[in-house]
């Protein structure tokens, strides 16, 4: 069974998103589209359409064999992998950026290294000490991390960023002030922002300034790893 579902299809498509949802530390039950998970990632459809209309890109959902991940096995990365091979397959070379939350954010860390991956935008990561960062050297990664999860620790996505940079990947950091891992808190935010951020790096849309400074710095610089992610401007009252 392929491992991708697609959501927005262009027969000429110049890029692809894939967009992957989070899971389980250890679970081989079956991964369903209806699992909260699952459906935490839904909202970030819309926004990425918006984002990246017109670009000719196609946007596609990753399907898990399993919930979890599964320790050595690492089923979800093994999946996006072979989504990624069902892209080359259908769309030829373009480039892909993976969208990932959670254990999503670790799979799509994980299989940076496959030759059609060019940027990743990882929202509240599952990074967990010495996970590899080496396949990242040459692409672009993005980091948004909610100050109040509880679930997967910022602190270890920020060491996992500037051991990626350190490994010759571009990498900026965002830091969600009252994030919470579930991206409930300040959800338009969330998916403004990512949306925003994939289309960059798409080459669709500037790079925000404190982003591409960060982009431009390399070995042990730690710079630009906690630039806040701006908040949605309140819509205008009627009078």
């Amino acid at each position: 069974m392929t491992r991708l579902r697609w959501k927005v299809r262009s027969a000429g498509a110049r890029a692809v998103v894939l967009v992957l949802h989070g899971g389980r530390e250890a679970d081989l039950a079956p991964a369903r589209p209806w699992q909260p998970a699952a459906v935490r990632m839904a909202p970030f459809l819309r926004p990425l359409r918006r984002a990246t209309a017109g670009g000719e890109v196609a946007v596609g959902l990753v399907r898990y064999r399993h919930r979890g991940w599964n320790g050595q096995r690492a089923d979800a990365a093994q999946d996006v992998l072979a989504a990624l091979d069902a892209v080359a397959a259908e769309c030829g070379p373009v480039p892909v950026v993976l969208l990932g939350h959670s254990m999503g954010g670790r799979a799509a860390l994980r299989a940076a290294g496959h030759r059609a991956v060019t940027g990743v935008v990882a929202l509240a990561p599952w990074c967990p000490a010495g996970e590899p960062c080496e396949q990242l050297a040459g692409r672009t990664l993005v980091t948004l991390h909610g100050d109040r999860d509880r679930i997967t620790d910022p602190a270890a996505t920020l060491a996992f960023a500037a051991r990626a940079r350190a490994a010759g990947a571009a990498v900026a950091g965002i830091e969600v002030a009252g994030g919470d891992h579930a991206m409930l808190r300040r959800h338009r935010d969330w998916h403004r922002g990512a949306a925003d951020l994939v289309a960059a790096l798409l080459g669709l849309r500037p790079v925000p300034g404190p982003v591409a400074e960060a982009l431009t710095a390399r070995g042990a610089d730690r710079a630009g790893l906690h630039i806040p992610l701006p908040r949605s401007r309140p819509l205008p009252v009627s009078r």
